[in-house]
């Protein structure tokens, strides 16, 4: 099955959450992040570099918790600017 290709507004949302994914992270370590989230340090590096813009859900609920954050938090930064 071929994927659709995604949006320009999909990739800016990817490029947004692997921002704050670095700036969450601060000076752990990707490898460190990675273990903790059951993901490997590779999906981390393209996640935080917007190579996979739409990580699926349990990854990401897996990251906030590594990261000490919530969900919410993600999902807000992660909304175009103007979206309620």
């Amino acid at each position: 099955m071929v994927r659709d290709p995604l949006t320009p507004a999909e990739r800016a949302r990817g490029e947004r959450l692997g921002v704050l994914l670095r700036e969450l992270r601060g000076p752990r370590s990707i490898v460190e992040i990675a273990a903790e989230a059951g993901i490997s340090p590779e999906t981390l590096r393209k996640i935080e570099s917007g190579r996979i813009a739409t990580p699926a859900f349990f990854t990401v609920a897996n990251l906030a918790t590594a990261l000490g954050t919530s969900l919410d938090v993600l999902a807000a930064a992660t909304e175009p600017a103007g979206v309620p």
